[in-house]
């Protein structure tokens, strides 16, 4: 069965990343890509050599942006069902799972704020 009603989290919750939310049928299904998996992700295709972290509303606007393509990636691996979700129907997406999907990331409308000087980092 395939994902249904598949959803950016904008709630309050807790969680350091982008939290999706989806239906298999009946039973609710909610999928999550940590903050550091969508920094390694977009950084891999900026090329920017500094590392700064994504913040919140960054990720969830890459989300919405790029829901087609993380709809396929989350139902790719729900679909591979328990053995492979331990957490199942809870489905943690690793940039395992992104590189292995070949799935491109949007990145035309992510604004990055110039950080203050004492932020970055010394190399």
């Amino acid at each position: 069965m395939s994902l249904t009603q598949f959803r950016v989290d904008d709630g309050p919750h807790v969680m350091d990343g982008l939290r999706l939310l989806a239906q298999d049928g009946n039973d609710g299904v909610e999928a999550f890509i940590g903050r550091k998996v969508m920094d390694v992700w977009a950084d891999s295709i900026e090329h920017r050599g500094g590392r700064q972290s994504l913040f919140r509303d960054q990720y969830n606007a890459l989300g919405r942006l790029n829901l087609p393509a993380l709809q396929r990636i989350v139902s790719a691996k729900y679909q591979r069902g328990a053995v492979f979700n331990r957490q199942h129907p809870f489905v943690e997406v690793l940039f395992s799972d992104i590189a292995d999907s070949g799935e491109a990331l949007d990145l035309s409308q992510l604004v990055r704020e110039t950080l203050p000087p004492a932020f970055h980092r010394m190399a």
